[in-house]
């Protein structure tokens, strides 16, 4: 009896096991960063698989910054997030610097995949970059144009930004050492804060991201980088080279959004979002059906 016992227990695992694995073989979890752009793409993504193939998709948007989801994307707890190609290279391979976006692409793409198992797809077609940003109040009253001309007044104003932008080769170390400037006071704060710090006067001078609807909403001007420090950040979707093994079908359909979304429309986007306070979903929905991507 007991032996009967136990067979039928291990046929009810055995079973329970195949089960859990089709599922996983079915099955894929798009993740993202933080900020609404992220957020975003990680959900055009996640409906054009919805759309285009019988895949279950699991969503893990809005997981943290881009250690959080690099991490996730390494040890599998995710399959595909957004990223971008100036964070590839200098974030995640410690790689000095590339101003090419063409070199700066086919360097991450052939790194990623030989050192970890993940492919990198088309870009979008916009270019996210770091940028500095001032209000025009600002700009005015020290004629500033370009970050070059931050040096001899820096010291008057109060740079604030999010905490990434302190960790990272491409960040404010870097930017302050390039362009021999110190501020009087750095202040470090969540992304979502310091558009309306700047905008409220409680500092001078922030990071941006070139696509950001924020620089619209709080009318702030962007600095020309004249000595091309930070690296171009064209966006892709990354994947799991198992993931794409698997459902080699994936490729085509996330590359359905290659070159499809430029600066102006992405700016669009996030604009909808941040500021519009329009749903990510629908504000993905409505852009692929626009563009004929999905019904």
């Amino acid at each position: 009896m007991r032996n009967k016992f136990i067979g039928l227990m291990a046929v009810i695992l055995t079973g329970g096991m195949l089960l859990t694995g089709c599922g996983t073989a079915d099955r894929v979890v798009v993740g993202s960063k933080d900020f609404s752009e992220n957020i975003i793409l990680g959900e055009m993504l996640a409906q054009l698989i919805e759309a285009h193939t019988d895949i279950r998709v699991e969503r893990k948007l809005n997981m943290g910054g881009t250690f959080v989801c690099f991490e996730a994307i390494k040890k599998g707890e995710i399959s595909i997030y957004p990223e971008y190609t100036g964070t590839g290279l200098t974030a995640q391979l410690k790689m000095d610097v590339i101003s090419d976006p063409d070199e700066t692409y086919n360097i991450v793409s052939s790194e990623f995949d030989k050192q970890f198992g993940i492919r990198w797809l088309s870009p979008f077609g916009f270019n996210n970059t770091y940028a500095i940003a001032v209000t025009n109040d600002v700009a005015a009253a020290h004629n500033l144009e370009k970050c070059s001309d931050l040096k001899g007044v820096a010291q008057d104003l109060v740079f604030g930004a999010e905490h990434e932008f302190f960790n990272r080769q491409d960040g404010f170390d870097g930017f302050v050492e390039t362009y021999g400037i110190a501020f009087k006071q750095v202040a470090k704060m969540n992304v979502s804060l310091k558009y309306q710090a700047i905008g409220e006067g409680q500092m001078q001078v922030t990071d941006a991201f070139a696509t950001d609807g924020q620089i619209k909403q709080y009318n702030l001007k962007i600095l020309e980088d004249d000595k091309g420090f930070f690296p171009p950040y064209y966006a892709a979707p990354i994947v799991r080279s198992d993931v794409l093994q698997k459902h080699p079908e994936l490729k085509n359909v996330l590359d359905m959004l290659a070159g499809v979304i430029d600066d102006e429309a992405m700016t669009g986007l996030n604009y909808a979002v941040d500021v519009e306070k329009k749903s990510v979903e629908t504000t993905a929905r409505d852009f692929l059906q626009d563009k004929g991507l999905i019904k």
